[in-house]
């Protein structure tokens, strides 16, 4: 098994990754007081099925295969809620969505997509939180959560790019 560090960038068992948001998901849903709905619950699984970024139409898409009758604005307020709850980060770059790997509150995260496979890893890093963080304290201002996001190649991809991972 990888190391959790590389987790993304090779092919693994996702099954794991998934109970594991599944079960964090269900505990900020009950903690909050809020509804992990049928819809909620399964494009959140959708998005844990692999490391890539996915985009709303592709969420739509898959959904529609799987013969729900999932409209736009459904698995756009989905996306919403995961997005408002902690349970994913919105890639603006991409117009797509991952899983957040980080299981702590508001946070800077470090998201590191690779341009070839999509791939995307997320990583907390103190020292990058207080360094952003530094001119909003400095401004009275309040932040509560901020997404840098580096663009690259992931190790396979740099490494061979015709073995890299396009899908898990």
């Amino acid at each position: 098994m990888p190391t959790a560090s590389l987790l993304a960038y090779q092919p693994h068992d996702h099954d794991r990754c998934v109970v594991r948001a599944m079960q964090r998901a269900q505990s900020l849903c009950d903690a909050k007081g809020a509804r992990l709905t049928p819809m909620r619950k399964r494009v959140l699984e959708l998005i844990w099925q692999s490391h890539q970024a996915l985009g709303a139409y592709d969420l739509i898409a898959a959904l529609l295969q799987e013969g729900s009758k999932a409209a736009p604005p459904t698995v756009y307020r989905a996306l919403e809620f995961l997005q408002e709850t902690g349970l994913i980060h919105r890639i603006a770059s991409l117009n797509a969505y991952i899983g957040c790997s980080v299981h702590k509150g508001p946070h800077m995260s470090c998201l590191m997509i690779c341009k070839q496979c999509r791939n995307v890893q997320e990583k907390a890093h103190p020292e990058l939180e207080q360094l952003l963080l530094q001119p909003a304290v400095l401004g009275k201002f309040l932040p509560e959560q901020s997404v840098v996001e580096i663009t690259g190649l992931c190790p396979a991809c740099q490494k061979a790019p015709i073995d890299c991972p396009t899908k898990d």
